[in-house]
């Protein structure tokens, strides 16, 4: 029988180091997720806190920093997209997460009808999700936006990896048998004790 690690506890400002370490150990794709304004201006953000919620009804849910003005748009239009980045993006991810207000103006981007959610970055994405807002939580100083997936378009042409990232860097999808196919081979199970 295992036991659990046992950690004392600590300070706010210490834990939080210890949270961002244990974080960028977890590899995670990177999107931008994008909405429009009252007025039709884009906003976005880069965002690695993406995670799929149920199948049916298809929902997925994005954390957003409470008070950014990418959440304050998609609040207000009740939609969003979800731009899946291509391992050739990376100078797009760092543009989002910049704040640069003028990322919308050094990026493609387009509305693909009158339907579309928010923007949808032309060459940067390899798929995009198209959302409608079914809920908001705030958490700390983050907000959770539990989007239901209406639409998604995954580009054509030319096969692009999905952008990874972790350990505080950006990476590619590896290629050439690092990652198995479903099926062909499973690893061995651990030993419980």
């Amino acid at each position: 029988m295992t036991t659990p690690d046992t950690v004392a506890p600590r300070g706010a400002t210490e834990g939080e180091g210890d949270f961002r370490t244990l974080m960028s150990l977890f590899p995670t794709g990177v999107a931008v997720i994008g909405a429009l304004d009252s007025v039709g201006r884009p906003w976005g953000m880069t965002c690695s806190s993406l995670c799929s919620v149920s199948l049916s009804p298809p929902t997925l849910l994005v954390c957003v920093r409470s008070g950014s003005p990418t959440l304050d748009a998609l609040e207000r239009a009740g939609t969003f997209s979800v731009n899946l980045l291509h391992h050739s993006a990376r100078d797009v991810a760092e543009l989002f997460a910049s704040g640069d207000p003028d990322r919308f103006h050094r990026t493609s981007w387009h509305l693909p009808d009158a339907t579309a959610a928010g923007p949808h970055l032309r060459d940067a994405a390899h798929a995009v999700g198209d959302c409608r807002v079914d809920g908001v939580r705030r958490v700390g100083d983050h907000t959770v936006v539990f989007g239901r997936v209406v639409r998604v378009s995954v580009g054509t042409g030319t096969q692009r990896a999905p952008l990874l990232y972790g350990l505080r860097r950006y990476a590619a999808w590896p290629s050439g048998g690092s990652v198995a196919d479903p099926g062909l081979s499973r690893p061995e199970p651990l030993d419980e004790e």
